[in-house]
């Protein structure tokens, strides 16, 4: 488990992170996501021990992670897949962090195994594709068998193979009671893989939250289609109920369930022939609830080929 209480960092008088609170729990995927800016990378780097809070604390199964004896059996993490030697070969280097650990050898033969760097074991790392790489951090991150694991951007230059065996890998860790925290700028992979929500915007926390209710809560509205579109508006009518009419006989309903409006026409006899939610995708959802915390705003096309006339 992670847990993040009041933490804080600064540099200077920029504030990176803000005071969050949050708890990564075992047997979940959790995705932590924001926009670039937000203080992701800062916030797992206080995790793992390579900046320290200004204030706050963040522990990892109880503990600060450096009061832990051996932290590679508590949590493995990838933050960056090319920080190894290009020189050593990826058993070579899992080797060297199994000895540093106290760590079996033939737990290098399994993580290698796992992440399907049989083949490759003894070439050198600085050959590596960036997938390659990918599946090198991963093993590196499951070498002592933690706990919890926590992954930056895990299925970066990965092919659709190696997306699929990702997915497949933390619905497994998770399913053994593991804590997984999973940070990504992927939204349609995240809503596959995560059970669980923290988002953050400005070091700030925004959300803690499932991906269920984060879409639901930014759902777009029910579309109704009725011969009497017009009598139901007026039977809809609410103060926190929206009611759009598109034409004579379909309307787009906020603020009301298709439970709810299906129960006003029943009780009216008002004649209903769709009655369909409007869904958001989990990326949509992100979109809308961080736009007012992107750091940097990006232009149109058309108004770049204007600039540039």
């Amino acid at each position: 488990m992670i847990e993040a209480r009041e933490l804080t960092k600064r540099y200077g008088d920029k504030t990176v992170v803000d005071h969050l609170d949050f708890t990564v729990k075992p047997g979940e995927v959790t995705g932590f996501l924001g926009p670039n800016g937000a203080g992701k990378s800062t916030t797992m780097r206080m995790i793992l021990g390579l900046d320290a809070p200004t204030a706050g604390s963040v522990t990892v199964n109880g503990k600060a992670y450096d009061r832990h004896a051996a932290p590679m059996h508590e949590i493995g993490a990838l933050l960056e897949a090319k920080s190894v030697h290009p020189g050593r070969s990826a058993v070579g280097h899992l080797t060297a962090l199994a000895q540093t650990h106290g760590i079996a050898r033939t737990r290098v033969d399994e993580v290698i195994d796992l992440a399907g760097l049989h083949s490759v074991a003894h070439k050198r790392v600085g050959a590596f594709s960036l997938g390659m790489g990918q599946r090198l951090g991963i093993a590196a991150a499951l070498l002592g068998d933690p706990e919890v694991v926590m992954l930056d951007e895990p299925v970066n230059g990965l092919d659709p193979e190696g997306v699929l065996w990702v997915r497949n890998l933390l619905a497994q860790l998770a399913s053994e009671g593991r804590a997984v925290m999973l940070s990504s700028h992927l939204m349609s992979e995240t809503s596959q893989i995560a059970d669980h929500l923290i988002i953050i915007g400005r070091g700030r926390l925004l959300a803690d939250t499932t991906v269920a209710d984060l879409v639901a809560a930014a759902a777009g509205g029910v579309k109704v289609l009725s011969d009497e579109a017009s009598r139901l508006t007026a039977l809809l009518a609410a103060p926190d109920v929206a009611v759009t009419s598109y034409s004579s006989e379909e309307l787009l309903v906020t603020g009301m369930s298709a439970r709810e409006i299906g129960q006003v026409a029943m009780r009216h006899s008002v004649p209903l022939h769709e009655l369909t939610p409007v869904g958001v995708s989990l990326e949509e959802a992100f979109m809308d609830l961080t736009r007012d915390e992107v750091e940097y705003h990006s232009g149109s096309v058309e108004s770049t080929r204007k600039a540039a006339r």
